[in-house]
């Protein structure tokens, strides 16, 4: 049960501030983008399983510059949990598309940006529960902002948040990272969400910085505590490229 897709704050402008999802050390060549895209899946030991894609679109100008972002987004998993009022287990099937619009301010080590657009989410569950109002499909106002910083040559701090109406579903995020090798951070993160009918905090830690070719990724992983499943243990990956 994933409510949003997880995505930080694009990279500072500057010739050696690091990457804004990596962290790794930029070099002094033209890295300008006009679309960038991330993907990111993660599981659980509460039986949830979940995938996102999201474009990010810069249509006025580099994405390492100020200005007007276009976000697109697609998520969709399953998750099952013990259904107390219909005595059996109960599998859940989510979908979910958002398209936003919004502004993203970039200084040499920070980045900033907040987005508002609407959503679409669709949940089905395998049998019906009366326990469980988080079914159906419908339309929602929704919000977003992400935040990136490099506070020494040595740190990182990342941020991000979601809200949508439809379920009242949030979802944000909170790293904090210490670089251990060349573009390699690692430390810790907490991550809260939920919506109307479940509520889960995660508490691991994230190694950022891989790079493969044109592709940079995330890896993280810790403990789940869920309203519905109580303990657990989550994994979670992450990738970006650039065009």
């Amino acid at each position: 049960m994933l409510a949003a897709p997880a995505v930080a704050a694009d990279p500072p402008v500057g010739g050696t501030a690091p990457d804004w999802y990596t962290g790794a050390e930029q070099q002094q060549v033209d890295d300008s983008w006009a679309v960038a895209v991330d993907g990111s899946t993660s599981v659980t030991s509460n039986s949830s399983a979940f995938g996102s894609i999201t474009v990010t679109a810069a249509p006025l100008g580099p994405g390492t510059q100020s200005g007007a972002r276009i976000r697109v987004e697609g998520l969709a998993g399953t998750y099952s949990y013990p259904g107390q009022a219909v005595a059996t287990r109960v599998t859940g099937y989510q979908q979910e598309g958002s398209l936003l619009a919004g502004y993203e301010w970039i200084w040499r080590d920070a980045a900033l940006a907040g987005f508002i657009g609407f959503n679409v989410r669709s949940n089905q569950l395998s049998v019906p529960d009366p326990g469980n109002p988080v079914v159906g499909t419908g339309v929602g106002l929704k919000v977003a902002a992400n935040f990136y910083a490099t506070p020494t040559d040595r740190t990182m701090v990342s941020a991000y948040g979601s809200y949508s109406t439809k379920f009242n579903a949030y979802y944000s995020r909170f790293r904090v990272g210490y670089m251990v090798a060349d573009g390699a951070y690692i430390g810790p993160e907490v991550l809260f969400l939920g919506d109307d009918f479940f509520r889960q905090y995660r508490i691991g830690a994230h190694l950022t910085g891989i790079s493969f070719g044109p592709v940079r990724m995330s890896v993280g992983a810790g403990y789940v505590n869920d309203r519905v499943q109580k303990s657990g243990y989550y994994t979670s990956v992450e990738a970006r490229a650039t065009f």
